[in-house]
């Protein structure tokens, strides 16, 4: 072969492949390996784990979940809980919003419930002496009679 033509076969390859780069010349006709063979499933499922597993870790450095929470999502993401990032992203933030809620609820019924102590604190002082006013008057009676 002499250089013109190798230099041709070169220069069209390069252009089928950049053809191919921008989705051309890839359609089922195309095709001869099934589809696990032209993109490995393994492989896709490698660095879907790998990019989990960065945001887990890099969540875990900022301190926006804590080493429990971090083994619980690992764990779920290992067993295929999470379909990409951006759903591993809102489980958390998800899970951080109802830890909050549940915090404000907790503080809230504390709160109700310091008020209804001192409520019944203040209702039983009134009533003891109410009844110590009652008491002393019907004293009183008696004594005037006797």
């Amino acid at each position: 072969l002499d250089n013109q033509t190798i230099f041709k076969a070169v220069v069209s390859t390069q252009s089928t492949g950049e053809a191919r780069r921008m989705g051309r010349h890839t359609g089922t006709g195309k095709r001869k390996g099934t589809a696990n063979a032209r993109m490995p499933e393994k492989v896709i499922w490698m660095r879907r784990m790998r990019v989990l597993r960065r945001l887990l870790k890099k969540y875990r450095e900022d301190k926006k979940i804590d080493k429990h929470m971090y083994h619980a999502l690992y764990l779920q993401s290992k067993g295929n809980i999470f379909k990409n990032k951006r759903v591993l992203m809102e489980h958390i933030h998800k899970k951080k919003a109802e830890g909050l809620r549940l915090k404000a609820l907790q503080e809230q019924a504390e709160a109700r419930r310091a008020r209804s102590k001192a409520a019944h604190e203040r209702k039983a002082v009134r009533n003891a002496a109410k009844h110590a006013e009652m008491f002393a008057h019907i004293e009183d009676n008696v004594e005037e009679e006797s």
